[in-house]
């Protein structure tokens, strides 16, 4: 299947590397217009611009957690595509993991400024864009995880800043319906999906605790993504979509 995002433009911060740049390669086979965000990893932002060509996508370099990033990357858009249509909030860190008492205040602060402050942001600025440029239409994915359903006891900061972000979604879309902007906001929840971040000396016992017996492929989460940034979804508003091989059911 093709051009189910035909004509749109997507933003899909963290998307040069894992989960994120399998959201780009799907959307970019549907025909969308990608622009890939990352805040350290330059190289593979060039990098994804290069595969997917400049006259369909574009590498902006960002800081998620602050405003000035975030208007950044929206006049840089609107400014190439003239328009926004979908926002994926993909960008997001694990942080330094333990027991809570041994955790300091910058620990804690730095996973809620990238997993969940900027998720506000974005949808902030994407909501006004997509007001400017798209007569108030669109669509919003906040990528949250199964952590944002379960909490993981060694990850306190990271559990809160997912489920924040879960919750966030759902306070986000039911602002925009009762107020009649047609504009969703929907969060998917990964599992494991291997992606280089997973420690490959713990893969052998992660997948033994799936149920499909293997973890999953970014373009699982970006099929996903697909369905929700398209018209497909257009009656999923305020939904958890949880992509975990049957671990969470």
């Amino acid at each position: 299947m093709a051009n189910r995002l035909k004509g749109k433009v997507a933003i899909i911060t963290g998307g040069v590397a894992g989960i994120g740049l399998g959201i780009a390669e799907c959307y970019v086979r549907e025909g969308a217009k990608v622009v890939v965000t990352a805040n350290h990893n330059v190289d593979g932002g060039k990098a994804a611009v290069e595969k997917f060509g400049s006259d369909v996508s574009l590498f902006v370099q960002m800081d998620v957690a602050t405003e000035e990033g975030w208007q950044k990357v929206i006049d840089a858009t609107l400014e190439k595509f003239g328009k926004l249509d979908i926002l994926v909030n993909n960008a997001g860190i694990g942080g330094v993991n333990g027991a809570i008492e041994d955790l300091s205040l910058a620990d804690w602060q730095s996973v809620i400024d990238v997993n969940l402050t900027a998720n506000f942001l974005g949808e902030k600025v994407a909501i006004k864009a997509m007001k400017e440029t798209n007569d108030a239409k669109g669509s919003i994915i906040n990528v949250s995880s199964v952590a944002g359903l379960v909490g993981l006891p060694f990850a306190p900061a990271y559990s809160a800043s997912k489920g924040g972000s879960r919750m966030l979604t759902h306070a986000t879309a039911l602002n925009l319906a009762q107020r009649h902007v047609d504009i969703r906001v929907n969060s998917v929840h990964p599992g494991w999906i291997d992606t280089s971040i997973v420690p490959a000396a713990a893969k052998e016992q992660i997948i033994k605790s799936i149920p499909v017996g293997h973890m999953g492929k970014p373009e699982d989460i970006g099929e996903v993504c697909v369905y929700l940034g398209s018209d497909e979804s257009h009656f999923a508003n305020g939904a958890e979509f949880t992509v975990d091989g049957g671990q969470r059911a």
